[in-house]
């Protein structure tokens, strides 16, 4: 078998050929960092290292590019909204989302390259897209003109475009509405001490043009992969192939993989609903990283996730009685061939982790098998969730203050409310067991 991934450009499965016969490239985009990285964020984030370590796995030598996005229309606001210089604001959201990746257990890009560093790049390619007269100046900025792209919105399975100067200087917008963009905001005075120099005016970047300039400067005017979540399509997506092929002339991205949408009761997870949950919060709750990475796993990545604490707990149940059961086996050195085929089989088949996680689980259950922990080792380079590893546990902050009141109930010799404590910290997933001397905490 050979590997294929479904295409979002061509709306169907291709056999992957790499470009280069040395390496893949693959360009992801990286977060805003003006607050925390949500949990449907984070599933994105979870499927990129799935994408690199599955290519791994296959064969292939990785060159991953993500990039950081330090100044937008959001990042500004939200420095100023809390009055810190851009630069503290957006490195301390940084900080805080490779935190993230690291619980969950991401490897971390090759190339992580912030839009701040690169504006230069970016005021050369807005230079070339405007000698070549695909963008023009307007009072507020430079704009690409879509009219001048004969296959523009092809990825999005836009309409026909019509001829017209219809401007939007906001970085999204809505679905269906295609408009010319802004690649170059001029000076306003909201942008306080934001701005670059730049032939055309002073100013800032868009965001797209902030892509399309931090993908080709590591990967080149053509490369392999690009992933990003669905949302992205239309228009930060469209619009970066757009102007890429505008200024290069050639194609810009042979495969286009999006990830599904996280979804919770009242609908999909966004900052703007208000409806999210962050990685922490689960830690908080009593879960840990690898139980909501178990989580997404389960559910392919182009399909809608539905996120429930009932889901989360089966996840929560099936991962830990998974590592449990691999801490019992005794390793023989041996590696099952017939189960390593068909979960092979199952990443070429365009990533299928659900399934590649029933062969693991048939694995395990075969009592006839040999070479089990070797196999679960290999697949195990996939998933990167920590199977063989002993896990060390973290005790929430709201497990510990109940303890400690519980700790008081029992000095006190308050006999009921120290029982009715013990039953809360049990519902977080710990056990209190009690001796003449101390309190031990146990993780069920």
């Amino acid at each position: 078998m050979v590997l294929e991934l479904y295409n979002t450009l061509t709306r169907k499965k291709e056999v992957f050929k790499p470009i280069h016969k040395d390496y893949v490239g693959i360009y992801s985009c990286g977060p805003t960092v003006y607050n925390y990285a949500h949990i449907g964020n984070l599933r994105t984030y979870i499927f990129n290292d799935l994408l690199k370590r599955s290519l791994i796995f296959l064969g292939y030598k990785v060159k991953h590019v993500m990039n950081i996005t330090d100044v937008d229309d959001k990042t500004i606001k939200a420095s100023q909204k809390n009055h810190e210089k851009l630069n503290d604001f957006t490195r301390k959201y940084e900080k805080i989302f490779f935190n993230d990746l690291n619980e969950l257990n991401i490897i971390k890009p090759d190339y992580v390259l912030r839009a701040t560093e690169n504006v230069q790049d970016m005021i050369k390619m807005i230079q070339k897209l405007l000698d070549k007269g695909y963008a023009y100046k307007a009072s507020d900025g430079i704009y690409f003109s879509i009219s001048k792209d004969k296959n523009y919105g092809k990825l999005a399975n836009l309409k026909k475009i019509k001829d017209n100067k219809e401007r939007i200087k906001n970085d999204e917008y809505d679905k269906e509405n295609p408009q010319d963009f802004a690649l170059w905001k001029f000076y306003a005075k909201e942008d306080g001490d934001v701005f670059w120099e730049a032939p055309f005016g002073k100013g800032r970047p868009g965001w797209h043009i902030e892509c399309s300039v931090m993908s080709t400067k590591v990967l080149g005017d053509s490369f392999d992969i690009h992933t990003g979540a669905t949302d992205l399509i239309f228009p930060h997506h469209t619009n970066e192939i757009a102007q890429s092929q505008a200024a290069t002339g050639k194609n810009f991205v042979n495969y286009w993989i999006h990830t599904g949408f996280l979804n919770m009761k009242e609908g999909k997870m966004s900052k703007s609903v208000g409806n999210i949950l962050y990685l922490e919060n689960l830690i908080e709750k009593g879960y840990n990283a690898m139980e909501y990475k178990y989580m997404t796993l389960n559910t392919h990545y182009r399909m809608p996730l539905n996120f429930s604490i009932e889901n989360l707990d089966a996840s929560k149940n099936a991962y830990q009685r998974l590592k449990n059961i691999i801490s019992e086996i005794k390793n023989d050195k041996k590696v099952n061939d017939k189960y390593l085929k068909e979960f092979t089989e199952a990443i070429e088949d365009d990533f299928d982790m659900p399934r590649a996680l029933s062969i693991l689980w048939n694995l395990i259950r075969d009592e006839n098998a040999n070479g089990k922990i070797e196999t679960i080792k290999k697949m195990d380079e996939v998933f990167g969730l920590k199977f063989l590893e002993k896990e060390e546990i973290k005790i929430p902050s709201e497990v510990k203050k109940l303890v400690d009141e519980r700790e008081r109930a029992r000095k006190e010799k308050n006999w009921k409310k120290s029982d009715e404590l013990r039953d809360k910290i049990k519902k977080l997933g710990f056990i209190v067991e009690d001796n003449e001397n101390r309190s031990k905490l146990v993780k069920i």
